[in-house]
């Protein structure tokens, strides 16, 4: 790979689930050469696409752990990461827009913008990622490429430029016009590797010129030289293209490219656009946080001559131990070198370093600024940060969401135990949002994630992978509890043993919060409580937060305010005044009328317009409220928001309802009161338990 960082581009593909990543991937993999056959995604000849790796990913034709690869095209290097469109894998989507420059984001010419476009475009803008669009599927019947560029601008709100317009669409589909060079665009040979340039046909001549103009009037707005030439009547291809690009890099532009991957059309044009208007890493500010001063900003500058810093961004427990992927921001790493992990200030000492193409990887003796490595061997967890031992910084993590749907699993005999643990111990290290605790009240091992599919991809790793045969409880939901009034509070904890006793009263009062989880508020005056058991009282308040006493959930939304108190001299502690802030807690709570909290998801269903009735039908009878409907070509929209309780199993009953033709996607929204008889059922089921425990 060339150092050269000018011909250096990092991207990502990013879309909803069924839109065509890893198909276009497989084909940015076969018109660089970096293979030599093309296979399809479900893979009918028993191979599959080269970047669905894991059997699991064959055989159900997604993708679930996003994958790192790197090529070639006309003299620049790519690093590619096919990301995947599920929402339960919302974080694979999360750590590879965290270390790429740019990104390419697909959309289904039928489908339009879905609801994880949407999400997928907000993680994008969350990391200020340069994007390009381009629209798949042209060759299915009902494809409209010009509704989808509407959408972009009216659902995404992005500046969508039309960069080609489609010859031919649906089965009629034959390649594009170049709005540009305004030439036509034909893709031949047997997997459209042999791209020919013509005069446009007539009968497109006249569209062409109208959405050139179009084109035109959006560039000339990042570029004065580009403005005049237009005035003038002679703007060059380079203007337009140097136009494009500072609008592409500012955000505040979105080309857009169409084509059919499956169908080896439009695939070249786009290679070509991801490295004329996508960044370079010189193009993209990075900063990180100066350890040595007070965590004050510290300018990254991708020069491989400065002291290394790079960002271990996602965990892979391969067969030799942990594969450790980095992106490396500033310096140079080599063979053999110690660097320094700047969490826990441990050196470390690079044994191997490979580049990554799929599951198979490539052995480098040194990699520099811009590229994106992986390490062999060395123990660290996702979102560290690694440098030279001449200097202290870290660079900031991922957004990690929280999970929301929990399953208690139970091995079936001791061996399963044993491979249970070693399974739960990778997966969490790898994967953020997937977590594991062990219910001291039920002695269950207990699993969360962002959803159903997450979780049963997990099981069937456990199984696959490690031969750990477990058992399936009930889904559990995340449930919270808050307080919904002011309430005063004053207690007094008293505790006489032999010799010195236990003393502390705290009084105060609880309000319930908007915003966050917790506040604590000291307005002690005169002393009423000596200054060094403020903090005890705050600590004992945060123990009473992590169960509440109507279904044992954390509680959230309480701010706790402290205004008088009294001490002992001999009898009061650290101890003392914990448990009478443990106390006082329990005393307002009661009195603070509390609620329990249901995590609510928005659920978008999409199928054809015929089944719209039985959808919404099946959505109101779970306690759904509809937002709103779409309805395009025969197809429609539902999006609503759920209480998670009522979407187990959602997905058979979709099923039987819309003939197989309905798919759903849900993601967390937000916390919502529980109605007043699932409150009353869910109370009862806790004590139920406690009583058997």
């Amino acid at each position: 790979m060339k150092a050269n960082l000018d011909k250096l581009r990092n991207i990502g593909i990013s879309a909803h689930i069924d839109s065509g990543k890893t198909t276009l991937t497989e084909r940015i993999l076969f018109y660089t050469q970096r293979i030599h056959a093309i296979h399809e995604v479900r893979g009918k000849d028993g191979v599959g696409a080269k970047m669905d790796s894991m059997e699991l990913e064959k055989e159900r034709g997604i993708t679930i752990q996003s994958a790192a690869t790197y090529c070639n095209w006309k003299g620049h290097a790519i690093n590619i990461i096919d990301t995947p469109g599920h929402v339960d894998f919302t974080i694979e989507v999360e750590r590879a827009l965290r270390v790429l420059d740019g990104a390419v984001l697909i959309l289904c010419s039928v489908g339009g913008v879905q609801s994880q476009s949407i999400t997928v475009n907000r993680q994008m803008t969350r990391y200020k990622v340069p994007r390009i669009v381009f629209i798949n599927k042209c060759d299915r019947t009902g494809a409209n490429p010009y509704r989808v560029a509407q959408q972009v601008r009216d659902k995404l709100d992005l500046n969508a430029v039309l960069m080609q317009i489609p010859i031919g669409l649906e089965g009629d589909l034959k390649g594009v016009v170049d709005l540009v060079s305004m030439k036509a665009i034909y893709y031949e040979g047997a997997n459209g590797e042999v791209v020919r340039e013509e005069d446009i046909p007539a009968e497109l001549l006249e569209e062409a010129e109208a959405k050139r103009e179009e084109l035109l009037d959006a560039a000339s707005m990042f570029s004065e030289e580009l403005m005049e030439a237009i005035l003038e009547g002679t703007p060059t291809d380079e203007m337009i293209l140097k136009a494009i690009r500072t609008g592409t890099l500012s955000l505040e532009l979105v080309p857009v490219f169409m084509g059919s991957a499956y169908k080896n059309k439009g695939v070249q044009a786009m290679l070509d656009a991801v490295t004329e208007y996508l960044p370079t890493p010189k193009d993209i500010k990075n900063t990180a946080l100066n350890l040595k001063k007070e965590e004050e900003e510290f300018p990254i500058s991708p020069d491989p001559n400065e002291p290394l810093i790079a960002l271990a961004f996602k965990l892979e427990d391969g067969r030799y131990g942990q594969l450790t992927y980095i992106r490396i921001y500033q310096g140079t790493l080599k063979k053999g070198d110690t660097i320094i992990n700047s969490r826990d200030d441990k050196k470390v000492k690079v044994g191997r370093l490979v580049r990554m193409h799929s599951d198979e990887m490539e052995d480098i003796e040194e990699a520099k600024a811009g590229d994106i490595i992986a390490l062999f061997g060395i123990d660290c967890a996702s979102g560290d940060t690694f440098t030279s031992p001449d200097i202290s910084v870290s660079m900031s993590s991922m957004h990690v969401p929280e999970p929301v749907i929990s399953l208690a699993i139970l091995p079936v005999d001791n061996k399963a135990q044993v491979n249970m643990s070693k399974a739960l111990n990778r997966f969490t290290k790898e994967d953020p949002t997937f977590r594991t605790y062990v219910d001291h009240e039920t002695n269950e091992t207990i699993i969360s994630g962002m959803g159903e599919l997450h979780l049963e991809v997990y099981i069937e790793r456990m199984k696959r992978e490690y031969k750990a045969e477990v058992q399936v409880g009930q889904p559990q939901v995340a449930y919270r509890e808050t307080i919904t009034q002011r309430a005063d509070f004053n207690y007094t904890h008293k505790k006489q043993t032999g010799g010195s006793g236990q003393f502390g009263r705290v009084a105060g009062y609880m309000e319930p919060m908007d915003e966050g989880e917790y506040e604590f508020v000291d307005q002690i005056v005169g002393g009423a409580i000596p200054r060094e058991f403020i903090s005890s009282c705050d600590k004992g308040f945060q123990k009473s937060l992590a169960k509440g006493s109507l279904a044992g959930a954390p509680i959230t939304g309480v701010r706790v305010a402290i205004n008088d108190g009294s001490s002992h001299a001999v009898d009061s502690s650290d101890v003392a005044f914990q448990l009478a802030a443990v106390g006082a807690f329990k005393e307002g709570y009661q009195k603070a009328k509390p609620v329990i909290l249901e995590p609510i998801m928005k659920v978008a269903v999409e199928g054809p317009s015929e089944f719209q009735g039985a959808v919404m039908g099946s959505l109101n009878q779970r306690r759904g409220m509809i937002i709103g409907t779409i309805e395009e070509a025969n197809y429609t929209s539902v999006e609503a928001e759920v209480p998670l309780s009522e979407m187990f199993g959602y997905s058979t009953v979709l099923r039987s309802l819309t003939q197989g033709k309905a798919e759903f996607t849900m993601e967390f929204a937000t916390y919502k009161q529980v109605p007043k008889s699932v409150s009353e059922e869910i109370i009862k089921k806790f004590q139920e338990e406690k009583q058997k425990s």
